[in-house]
């Protein structure tokens, strides 16, 4: 089941923008499910400890940003940085 927030804050399947720790877990979250990885798997395939990927996927903002990106390339997913007035989706620097 799909919630009003999540359409509204990721409103394109392969383009997610998130503002803050609790928007970056559930983009993981989400994932994650998509793909129907349990969070045992995908902890042991990040090399990642299950505590950690829970709390990522809660949006703690004091994860190590290390291990978000581990669990993030498990995912097969890219953390991309935009400066105000960039337009989404481009690859220019």
């Amino acid at each position: 089941m799909r919630h009003a927030r999540s359409s509204a804050i990721f409103p394109i399947r392969n383009m997610k923008s998130a503002t803050n720790s609790v928007e970056i877990g559930a983009a993981i979250r989400a994932e994650r499910k998509r793909l129907k990885v349990t969070q045992k798997d995908l902890a042991m395939a990040a090399g990642t400890g299950l505590r950690f990927l829970i709390e990522l996927e809660r949006g703690k903002p004091t994860c190590r940003l290390e291990g978000a990106f581990k669990v993030l390339q498990a995912l097969g997913l890219k953390l991309m940085v935009a400066t105000p007035g960039a337009q989404q989706g481009s690859d220019a620097p």
